[in-house]
């Protein structure tokens, strides 16, 4: 009697699991712009609030429409905390997002605002696998975030691949 070859079968794409790509978070990087406030300061090192102002006004601020702009100062300057907050105000038109961060951060800054802006309600009573791999390098801190934020919704939250997970949490039936 001749064994007919049973049909393979892919039960991971036949699952309930929804696999979240941290990855996919990030802002393109042609979307992130900075600015270096020491383009604003008298010969880059101080900041007098008139000419500040006259800068700040005759900037077109438009050039950051949809844009994640990260303000920052790239040498010793005293700035005062309200600078930052004046180019705050004039962004926030046009800026998808704004910080203070240095451009080696900027990116990490901005995937973890956008994970807690995320609509979390669509992960509700699921079971989510975090990808663990890809082609860039995921800061733990947003590991750590969203397992927080869906560990509160979630019916289990996984790490790893779909084929190869790692179980992190899992809400306990009562």
């Amino acid at each position: 009697m001749a064994d007919t070859p049973k049909p393979l079968v892919n039960r991971v794409a036949q699952s309930a699991l929804i696999t979240l790509d941290l990855e996919e978070y990030f802002p393109k990087e042609e979307d992130i712009a900075f600015i270096d406030l020491k383009d604003f300061l008298f010969k880059g090192l101080i900041l007098r609030e008139a000419d500040f102002r006259e800068t700040v006004k005759a900037t077109d601020w438009s050039q950051y429409q949809n844009k994640y702009v990260a303000i920052y100062c790239s040498n010793d300057a005293i700035i005062p905390m309200w600078a930052y907050m004046v180019l705050s105000a004039e962004l926030a038109p046009y800026a998808n997002d704004v910080i203070n961060s240095h451009a080696q951060r900027a990116a990490d800054a901005f995937l973890l605002r956008r994970l807690d802006r995320m609509d979390k309600e669509q992960f509700a009573g699921k079971r989510i696998v975090i990808k663990g791999c890809g082609e860039r390098k995921i800061p733990e801190a947003a590991f750590v975030e969203i397992t927080r934020q869906l560990s509160n919704i979630a019916s289990s939250v996984m790490y790893g691949e779909p084929c190869s997970t790692v179980p992190v949490f899992k809400k306990s039936i009562d």
